[in-house]
């Protein structure tokens, strides 16, 4: 068992802090041993290599033919040539001047007023980032409010305008799509020109469009007159996109200094690209994982950052992580299911909620603690006798720390000065330099994403199929069972049960009898 002074003399050695932006990181509660860098310098100078070439421009994603150009965004030096590099920096001005423009009345609502809200129509990370970004840094009062269709539930984006009600006058839509083909978008887009139009306001007067150019959504913008339209680039993947103009725009709009959030970044950057491996947060970070999951992805992440506006942080690298790493595939064609698992929450909420397991259940997991130094901008109370809430909070993380270690359970924890649009930019660039390191060491490419595109495949099929059932339903009688109406059409019976079940929840039909089974089930067309 470890005496308080090996821990001491561990950490101390395993302490990486960049005091120039506040940022620490300690990894000497992961259980390495110390050969663990020289076995891994061979992959760590191939991962360090494919970084420098990535940021180059070469062909980081080989099965679309694509470079990956994130890091471009807060650098736009870096990129490859200078067509580029202008259109980076002329697309960041062009956002942070329409925002600006909105925020002093020089882009109005079709009713002559100043814009009050904005609507994000988006999915994955075409509205994780833009969340992500809005419930970290928005100040308390914003020039705008913000809310987001970040999915095709019909409830949920009811509950959205409804809490907007009559203030959709004076809401301006953010239409985000890179291929301007994503369902779920156009779902949003339509849900949200009917609310405009239920309210008798020109949906296209208040639209933004961000996307690719010559997209089916820059078309339309285009046809339909729309206020704006800003570019999305194929070197800029979803995930990696919340520093181009799907971040930055509604970063903007809501008052966040966008500036300062992308040199953080570029300070991370800087910071990451350096050599040694032990003093470089993001290959450490990729080498821990390596080490808890044995180059498998054996463990989970589980993060806990002790800050509320930090509660979706866990979120968000869930799909930077899990998509990225998430492979059936390596780069050589081999079968190697790699990925990541991530979970999390927020401390001290987790300490009454799963912590209970992580410290005395499975062993699956290691943690990432990230620790915020300031507590709050206030001068704040003392809740008893010499101790403030922060008090508690700093306690309540070191403890469960120490509680963990206690029972052999591994940490991480990264460190923060303060919580402002700089040190989130830290935080991003971090976990995004992590992943590419990481995915060069596992030998997978972390820049597409085949099993999302598998998924909409089958969405596809299911919903065309869809429509087949609905006009295979007989008009009226005793109706027909799943069996009967699949085997008219030659689709799977049971994927025909839940066309059909679905489709009575939402009249459009209807069971006229309830068997014991569900192949007893006969339905008809509603009406």
């Amino acid at each position: 068992m470890s005496t308080p002074n090996s821990l001491w003399t561990r950490f101390h050695k395993h302490f990486l802090r960049h005091p120039q932006t506040g940022f620490s990181m300690d990894v000497s509660r992961m259980n390495f041993d110390e050969a663990l860098f020289d076995q891994m310098e061979p992959a760590i100078t191939r991962a360090f290599t494919a970084m420098r070439e990535l940021e180059a421009g070469a062909i980081a994603n080989p099965d679309e033919g694509r470079m990956v150009g994130h890091y471009w965004l807060r650098n736009p030096d870096l990129a490859p040539n200078e067509d580029i590099k202008a259109e980076i920096i002329r697309t960041l001005d062009a956002t942070l001047a329409f925002a600006a423009d909105v925020h002093a009345g020089k882009i109005l609502a079709a009713n002559g007023q100043k814009f009050t809200r904005v609507l994000v129509a988006g999915i994955g990370g075409s509205a994780l980032g833009p969340q992500l970004v809005a419930d970290a840094l928005t100040p308390a009062n914003p020039p705008l409010a913000i809310d987001f269709f970040d999915n095709t539930d019909p409830d949920g984006m009811d509950r959205v305008t409804k809490r907007i009600g009559a203030e959709i006058a004076t809401t301006l839509t953010l239409v985000i799509s890179k291929s301007g083909g994503t369902k779920e978008t156009r779902n949003g887009m339509l849900e949200a020109a009917a609310a405009y139009a239920a309210r008798g306001v020109d949906f296209a007067r208040h639209a933004v469009a961000i996307t690719g150019d010559g997209s089916e959504l820059d078309k339309h913008a285009i046809s339909q007159g729309w206020l704006a339209r800003f570019p999305m680039w194929d070197w800029v993947g979803g995930r990696t996109s919340v520093m181009s103009a799907v971040g930055t725009l509604a970063a903007a709009l809501q008052g966040v200094d966008v500036r300062q959030f992308l040199a953080g970044a570029a300070a991370m950057d800087a910071e990451t690209r350096k050599r040694p491996a032990r003093e470089n947060a993001a290959m450490l970070l990729a080498l821990m994982w390596h080490h808890a999951g044995g180059g498998r992805g054996a463990k989970d992440m589980v993060v806990l950052p002790y800050k509320d506006r930090l509660v979706l942080f866990s979120k968000y690298l869930q799909q930077l992580v899990m998509e990225s790493l998430g492979k059936e595939l390596d780069l050589d064609g081999r079968v190697v299911n790699q990925g990541i698992a991530v979970y999390g929450n927020k401390g001290s909420t987790d300490q009454h909620a799963y912590v209970q397991q992580l410290r005395d259940g499975v062993n699956n997991f290691f943690a990432v603690f990230i620790q915020v130094g300031r507590a709050r901008d206030t001068a704040g109370m003392e809740v008893e006798p010499g101790y403030t809430s922060g008090d508690y909070l700093q306690g309540f993380l070191r403890g469960t720390r120490k509680a963990l270690a206690q029972s052999g359970r591994e940490s991480i924890t990264l460190g923060i000065s303060e919580l402002n649009a700089f040190s989130l930019g830290m935080l991003v660039a971090l976990f995004e330099r992590a992943v590419g390191f990481y995915a060069t060491l596992v030998n997978v490419n972390a820049y597409h994403q085949p099993g999302v595109e598998a998924g909409k495949k089958a969405a596809t099929e299911f919903l065309a199929q869809l429509g087949q059932v609905r006009a295979a339903l007989p008009a009226a009688g005793a109706g027909a069972t799943a069996d009967e109406i699949a085997g008219s059409l030659g689709i799977d019976a049971e994927d025909a049960w839940h066309m059909l079940s679905h489709l009575a929840a939402n009249a459009g039909a209807k069971i006229t009898v309830a068997g014991d089974t569900p192949a007893g089930d006969r339905f008809t067309a509603a009406g």
